[in-house]
């Protein structure tokens, strides 16, 4: 064993025999009981950060300790790998988005394997292969085949000058990211996936997620938004069009004072045409095709609108009310239309007084400090009806039951639910995704691909301007095919799937990545799945989670898996940050994963990144902490080269361990109390930072004890040899080495987990804390489970006690066992 510990020598030596040894492929073994262990795969963008080297450091605790702990762990590693940074990259640099993905993966599998992980790199995925979106492709087709698959036309970002479609990230600021052209609206006809045929099961199957953090099934459950309310029939005055409005607030009617219209809704250029409205309306409409969803909707923003000339006619009183188109209201959100309440709603308020509308309190909230009839912000809705004719005295939760009704009756409304969540628009004028396996005949409409013909592969003649349309379309041997139903002339389809498909099922793929005649087999999948631990980003609560729970529900439902849901337990890590902000390029503390692992070894970067902080909370990089890591490694590397050389020699040492003295006791203790902390804390837990902390508590007691003078030798050797094992799942490299040096042949990934004694953990005595009035004043020493006499009695006879209960008097004595006696004086 070398004297120093050489961190760049033991981790390509360690890195290097378990690739030689395969020593991470997994194999079924139905007999056995499965740990399926994933964090989130990601983007290849060519180098890792280190929120990556977190996730996957958690995961990699986890997977190797399962393994040891006796399961049969599935730890695999892809890549999420098409996407628009490589066609991005292809126009810039004139290079294949291929070639620029393929370099990518390249340099960050070297980087993952640096870092010591325990991947089944024969599991491996990337997203862009053909042999995996071939099966993504066969997966639609069975969407399509179930109905949940359909085409219809939507409003797209559209850059005049580029003529091409723009993803809601291209646009910065209302103008295209390249160009800087303000970017516009254009109707596409596309396709969409009904996830909102699974609304109500996503929403009821999150109360059976008791493994996910609250807040991400909170986001989800906002996200899928069911309410229960009306839809409301308002005529449009003159004419024989109805307005359709759905409501939670029925009972509000009375004080509607004005409508709202989303200015893509069809009704305004039939209702403006030819009129003194038209040319404002128009005006008013472009000016909103150039604001994203997020910038119409922000509540901070001032209020703006048009008016049409038009009147609705309410249902319930006959009333009049003025129409008027504003960005606020969404085309894709209930329907494009909605009855503004401006006493009982702040936006609709605001609205009302920008342009000096009728405000009607509806209902009294019985505050005698709020005037309803002088306002100057909206007021809360809960209370007695007022200005509501007949329904008026009434409590306003019974006025939503009984108007409802009353609206039913008269073919003017009726009750329904409703849904935030929209069906999925999976449409993209994209090339480097998966082609959608569709084509157009004129004759038998659209027509999925035969399956047989699978896969429709991205073709190599295009061309990557920028311009246009999708570089698809610049392809002299992609779009003219075959109607597999006629035998007719057909056309592809040109749009390639959003990448959230991808990923919403790779984790069935791991389960049988190799399978050529299958997405993958039943029985394998089953027997992995579902994920026994899913770790990634919070940013991604709502999407990704939310799309891959809906697949595995359709993919269940077409009989291919029995899990219904693909993720039992989450851990959402928290972001890694440097001075208080998150790492980026601009603010200048970004930290290399590379430079770390040059300078201090993967074991250091791995120890500090999980000791830092507890996996779920932000970690603030410190520099004298991964110095402090690095410090900690060469100190129990030293305790092992000075028990191998200097204790133990090449001398066998007796492995019966018998328990001597009290420095014997102190010291299994110590060992015994390590591993229960350290097995509850990476096995279940997940805290790592205090597992890691134990560790370093037992560490201090073995140089402790190393100097005693009745040196246990046996007793010793044990300790020193379960401190290795209890360390590999954190730091694998120098615990490989340091287990080889002390002897062993076998490998150390491939060890039992050592389990502790309970007796061990029982003391002869403990350590009492004496407080007065909360307040620390000194510590006893007393046998272990002493009687609350004999604690008081003890305390009593301390010098700082006596002193402090001078001239007081003691209302109360409180003892907690083992632990803590507090004296309560006045």
């Amino acid at each position: 064993m070398k004297e120093r510990y050489e961190f760049q020598e033991i981790e390509q030596k360690w890195q290097k025999i378990w690739e030689d040894e395969q020593a991470f492929k997994t194999v079924e073994d139905y007999d056995k009981e499965k740990y399926y262990v994933l964090e989130m795969f990601p983007y290849p963008s060519g180098k890792l950060h280190m929120g990556h080297v977190r996730n996957y450091s958690i995961g990699d605790v986890v997977a190797r300790f399962k393994k040891m702990a006796g399961y049969n762990v599935l730890h695999p590693m892809g890549w999420d790998s098409f996407g628009l940074p490589a066609e991005n990259a292809a126009i810039k640099n004139g290079i294949h988005p291929a070639i620029w993905t393929d370099s990518n993966i390249d340099e960050m599998h070297k980087q993952l394997n640096g870092l010591g992980f325990s991947y089944d790199w024969d599991r491996e995925v990337a997203t862009c292969k053909p042999e995996y979106y071939k099966w993504m492709q066969w997966l639609f087709i069975q969407f399509y085949k179930k109905g949940l698959a359909y085409k219809k036309e939507n409003p797209v970002n559209w850059c005049p000058s580029c003529a091409t479609v723009l993803a809601n990230e291209q646009v910065v600021d209302g103008v295209c990211e390249r160009c800087k052209t303000p970017v516009t609206k254009k109707n596409l006809s596309q396709w969409y996936f009904k996830i909102t045929d699974y609304a109500d099961r996503l929403l009821a199957n999150l109360d059976t997620l008791d493994g996910w953090p609250d807040k991400v099934k909170t986001m989800q459950r906002n996200w899928i938004g069911r309410s229960e309310g009306a839809e409301v029939v308002f005529g449009v005055e003159g004419t024989d069009l109805d307005l359709v409005v759905y409501t939670t607030r029925v009972d509000t009617l009375y004080g509607v004072t004005y409508m709202v219209l989303a200015p893509e809704h069809p009704y305004v250029e039939n209702l403006t045409k030819g009129t003194e409205f038209e040319e404002a309306v128009n005006a008013y409409k472009k000016e909103c095709a150039a604001k994203s969803e997020i910038e119409r909707t922000s509540l901070t923003k001032d209020k703006t609108g048009v008016f049409i000339g038009q009147y609705a006619v309410n249902p319930i009183n006959g009333a009049k009310i003025p129409i008027f188109i504003s960005d606020y209201v969404l085309m894709d959100y209930g329907t494009g239309a909605i009855m503004a309440v401006p006493a009982h709603d702040q936006r609709d308020f605001d609205f009302a007084k920008a342009f000096d509308l009728e405000i009607i309190p509806v209902v009294d909230v019985g505050d005698p400090e709020i005037d309803l009839y002088n306002l100057t912000e909206a007021c809360a809705a809960t209370g007695t009806m007022i200005n509501s004719g007949k329904y008026n005295g009434m409590n306003n939760r019974d006025a939503i039951k009984q108007i409802t009704e009353d609206l039913a009756a008269e073919g003017k409304g009726k009750k329904t639910v409703n849904y935030k969540l929209r069906d999925w628009l999976i449409s993209r004028q994209r090339y480097w995704g998966t082609p959608i396996p569709m084509l157009n005949c004129e004759k038998c409409g659209w027509v999925p691909e035969k399956e047989e013909n699978l896969p429709i592969l991205l073709p190599t003649d295009v061309e990557f301007t920028g311009k246009g349309a999708s570089p698809l379309t610049t392809s002299k041997t992609f779009g003219q095919a075959t109607c597999p139903v006629c035998g007719g002339p057909a056309e592809r389809e040109y749009d390639t799937m959003d990448t959230f498909l991808d990923s919403s099922w790779y984790f069935l793929r791991y389960c049988d990545a190799l399978n050529s005649e299958n997405a993958f087999d039943k029985k394998k999948v089953d027997y992995w799945m579902d994920v026994d631990q899913y770790i990634g980003g919070v940013e991604h609560a709502i999407l990704h989670l939310l799309y891959a729970r809906f697949f595995q529900m359709v993919i269940h439902d077409l009989g291919l898996v029995d899990a219904e849901e693909p993720f039992k337990n989450l851990l959402t890590q928290g972001m890694v940050i440097k001075d208080g902000a998150k790492m980026s390029k601009s603010l200048g503390n970004v930290v290399s994963p590379q430079e770390i692992q040059e300078k201090y070894g993967a074991d250091t970067a791995r120890l500090f990144i999980l000791f830092a902080a507890p996996p779920e909370k932000e970690l603030d990089w410190s520099d004298a902490g991964v110095e402090g890591s690095f410090r900690f490694l060469c100190r129990v590397y030293r305790l092992v080269y000075d028990f191998v050389t200097n204790m133990k020699g090449d001398n066998a040492i007796d492995e019966t361990v018998e328990i001597k003295n009290a420095n014997d006791k102190q010291l299994n203790y110590v060992l015994n109390a390590t591993i229960k902390k350290v097995t509850e804390d990476a096995g279940g837990r997940f805290n790592f930072n205090t597992a890691i902390s134990s560790i370093m508590e037992l560490v201090n007691e073995l140089y402790k004890y190393k100097q005693s003078a009745e040196l246990n030798l046996p007793l010793f050797n044990e300790a020193i040899n379960k401190l290795v094992v209890i360390m590999n799942p954190f730091v694998p490299h120098i615990t490989e080495e340091m287990w080889s040096c002390l002897g062993h042949e076998d490998r150390l990934y491939a060890q039992a987990w050592p389990s502790y004694d309970e007796k061990a953990l029982v003391k002869d005595e403990v350590e009492v804390v004496v407080q007065i009035n909360g307040k620390l004043k000194d510590k006893l020493t007393l046998p272990n489970n002493s009687s609350k006499e004999v604690v008081e009695e003890a305390a009593m006879e301390l010098d700082k006690v006596k002193e402090a209960l001078e001239g007081v008097t003691v209302v109360k004595v409180i003892v907690i066992p083992n632990k803590i006696i507090n004296f309560v004086v006045k």
